[in-house]
C-alpha cells in the first residue's frame, strides 16, 4: 500500500464532522463533492480519510493498493 496526502492550512474540519463530510448531502452546496470522490476512489479500492487538525487545516490521506500504484523514475 502507498499513501498520498493533500494538506492545506485553512480552518480544518471539526472532529465530529470528519466522517460526515463524506456523506451524501452533507455540506454547504450540493453535498456531493467528497461523497462522489470517495465513491469513485472506492471503485479501485482506494481509501480516503481526513486526518487534519481542526484550526490548522485539512489533511486528506488516500491509501492506494500496490496493484494500482506505479512509481516513475525521475
Amino acid at each position: 500500500m502507498s499513501s498520498n496526502i493533500y494538506i492545506d492550512n485553512g480552518a480544518g474540519i471539526p472532529e465530529d464532522e470528519k466522517k460526515k463530510v463524506f456523506k451524501r448531502g452533507y455540506g454547504k452546496n450540493t453535498g456531493l463533492g467528497l461523497f462522489l470522490i470517495r465513491e469513485i476512489l472506492s471503485i479501485t479500492d482506494i481509501n480516503i480519510i481526513e486526518t487534519g487538525t481542526p484550526g490548522k487545516g485539512v489533511r486528506f490521506e488516500m491509501t492506494v493498493p500496490d496493484l494500482y500504484f506505479r512509481k516513475c523514475d525521475p
